[in-house]
């Protein structure tokens, strides 16, 4: 109503509200650098005295580093200071038993809806109910909305923050209908680029709303940007769509976008706690092996299952049978635990809120360990109405799982750190190191601490994985391919 009345005036409203918004932090050009010249990555070829995963915290190494691998791993010195002549050397960095780990991984983040509720942009659309619906209502209000400006300056955040917690690569998802069009596609190819080198962004276009419940545009706009350069990955969600033949028809399209364009699939599926509605896993897996997924997909292409809360009322027997199913699919689930018990088992009418709760959210540890399934875990949205809590850091996400799991033996929190770096990488489709850190690895690594501190005086050392998924702290370097990105 206010921009109405002003525009007869000649003011524009939301033009000024983008004036105050971006005044302090304008948003980057595509010629501008996605970090100042004094953060430009530096090249090094040496950490020395270091902890690493599965070995006697006691003892430190040196990592030596070449642009494609690690080259050597080998005893340090009994000094936490190297010589002289090495502190002179920009390529070598001192870690003073810092703990050594791979990089981290987002393999479900949408970098398009990050941090609508703390922009005023969008200060309208707050949070009432914190409902599913009242969550795609606001979104898709937000959506027509979207600037291209608006679009860089969120997503540059959303991996700013990520990449200064050890993040090196992440599956980017972009919403792609009638109401936002291809704008989230332009502005996520832009971001894309310009953190090339720093951080992996690898696209993916998203069907978030129906597609065969009478929106063939939704449709039409996915065709066309699934052509678009850089687009590595398509997805859906067909619980939204109207009955049960929409919500095949939904998986039958996407499949075939995706065989058909070499693409990555990641599906949001089965997201509800209703015993009465049929899970659709068992429908995709069907779609996937009568299109021959196996044999028609382009090399190295995975599929990823987001969500899947309906999966926590399996049986026993129904685990079993969808291990059985899987075969020799490259199938990976991936839990979403901060949006999954934000939007699951809300107390229905007459409910009081203060007994028993079920809090759907895949018990991913368990999924891998006993029934050797492919699983992770991630962020999904941030500061958004799906999930208006949590960070950009995905130690946050391990780090709850612990006590969301009752996860907490060493084992344990080796899987935990696993399903937000290896394990998140492999389900994205990317090479990923060991978690053992050996020579002839990728040269992707977060060194966790204060390298310039001495040790114990001034900061407490993570000395295992066990306290990385504890409690990570907050100092972090992000190696990756051998260059200093972060930290």
């Amino acid at each position: 109503m206010a921009a109405a009345y002003l525009a007869p005036q000649g003011i524009d409203l939301q033009a000024e509200m983008d004036k105050m918004q971006f005044a302090d932090h304008p948003p980057q050009s595509s010629h501008t650098p996605a970090t100042s010249s004094s953060n430009q990555p530096s090249r090094i070829t040496l950490i020395s005295s270091v902890r690493l995963p599965h070995r006697d915290p006691s003892t430190l190494w040196d990592i030596s580093l070449s642009d494609a691998h690690i080259s050597a791993i080998t005893p340090a010195s009994p000094s936490f200071y190297p010589p002289t002549s090495r502190l002179a050397d920009p390529r070598v960095l001192p870690a003073r038993g810092c703990f050594v780990a791979p990089s981290l991984c987002h393999p479900h983040i949408h970098i398009d809806k990050a941090f609508l509720l703390s922009s005023p942009r969008y200060a309208d659309l707050a949070i009432e109910t914190g409902t599913f619906d009242e969550a795609m209502k606001v979104t898709a209000a937000a959506k027509a909305r979207f600037t291209h400006e608006d679009l860089l300056q969120r997503m540059g955040w959303c991996i700013s923050e990520s990449v200064a917690a050890g993040v090196g690569c992440m599956r980017a998802f972009v919403e792609v209908d009638r109401g936002v069009e291809l704008r989230g596609v332009r502005a996520g190819l832009e971001v894309k680029e310009r953190w090339k080198g720093k951080c992996e962004v690898q696209l993916c276009l998203f069907a978030q709303e129906q597609v065969f419940s009478g929106e063939e545009r939704n449709r039409e706009l996915m065709e066309e940007a699934v052509k678009m350069e850089g687009v590595e990955a398509v997805g859906s969600a067909p619980y939204v769509e109207g009955d049960k033949e929409k919500m095949k028809r939904n998986v039958e399209w996407i499949v075939e976008m995706a065989l058909r364009e070499g693409k990555h699939l990641d599906l949001h599926l089965d997201y509800n706690l209703d015993q009465a509605q049929e899970p659709l896993v068992w429908s995709v897996i069907e779609v996937l092996k009568k299109k021959d997924w196996t044999g028609r997909a382009a090399p190295g292409k995975t599929i990823v299952l987001g969500h899947c809360t309906r999966l926590t009322l399996f049986s026993k027997e129904e685990w079993k049978r969808l291990k059985i199913e899987v075969e020799d699919l490259p199938l990976h689930f991936v839990g979403l635990p901060t949006s999954d018990t934000f939007m699951m088992g809300r107390p229905g009418a007459g409910d009081d809120g203060c007994g028993q709760r079920v809090r759907g959210t895949l018990q991913v540890p368990r999924m891998i360990t006993e029934y050797r399934l492919n699983a992770t875990i991630s962020i999904n949205n941030v500061g958004n109405a799906f999930t208006p809590q949590g960070s950009c850091d995905p130690l946050n996400i391990a780090c709850l799982g612990v006590g969301l799991y009752q996860a907490g033996t060493q084992r344990d929190a080796e899987t935990l750190y696993e399903c937000v770096s290896t394990r998140a990488t492999a389900a994205i489709g990317y090479p990923a190191s060991s978690m053992d850190v050996k020579e002839g690895d990728l040269p992707n690594l977060v060194i966790y601490g204060k390298p310039q501190d001495d040790e114990p005086h001034h900061y407490r050392r993570r000395r295992t994985l066990q306290d990385i998924v504890y409690d990570a702290g907050l100092d972090r370097i992000l190696i990756k391919d051998g260059q200093r990105i972060a930290g």
